[in-house]
């Protein structure tokens, strides 16, 4: 199987960052993870309040819970948050957002997606450049 070229790109420009601007990062992944949990819940229905207690953000190097959506059960790499709602409790989240033939959809997730990238990504970005200049 050939390899695709411009991941081998993507590969060596991702090894080529520094220990410490990866470091420096974590924060910003921290707090960002944390903003998008907050405005899920605030976005997400009330009923019994057990999908809003499911929401969950796991660390670099941290599992998310199992049944969690969207994936089930997976480790986060070193820079990466992962933001997950359900658990082995809570296995009805998807079916919340996008609905069913008997209910109807009530979004959550990807409205708050939606909301807080632009500002995930600002506050990520200005991380790195901090990182990068005092790196030099």
């Amino acid at each position: 199987m050939a390899k695709n070229p411009g991941l081998t790109r993507l590969q060596k420009r991702l090894d080529a960052i520094p220990r410490a601007v990866k470091q420096a990062v974590q924060p910003a992944l921290k707090t960002s993870g944390d903003e998008l949990a907050h405005r899920m819940r605030a976005l997400a229905p009330e009923d019994t309040g057990a999908l809003k207690r499911s929401i969950a953000v796991t660390p670099p190097g941290g599992t998310t819970p199992p049944y969690s959506q969207p994936g089930g059960s997976q480790t986060a790499t070193e820079n990466q948050v992962l933001v997950t709602v359900g658990n082995s409790e809570v296995r009805y989240p998807h079916l919340v957002e996008y609905g069913t033939a008997n209910a109807e959809a009530q979004p959550y997730f990807w409205p708050a997606y939606r909301l807080t990238r632009k500002r995930i990504t600002n506050r990520i970005k200005r991380a790195m450049r901090k990182a990068v200049k005092e790196a030099r």
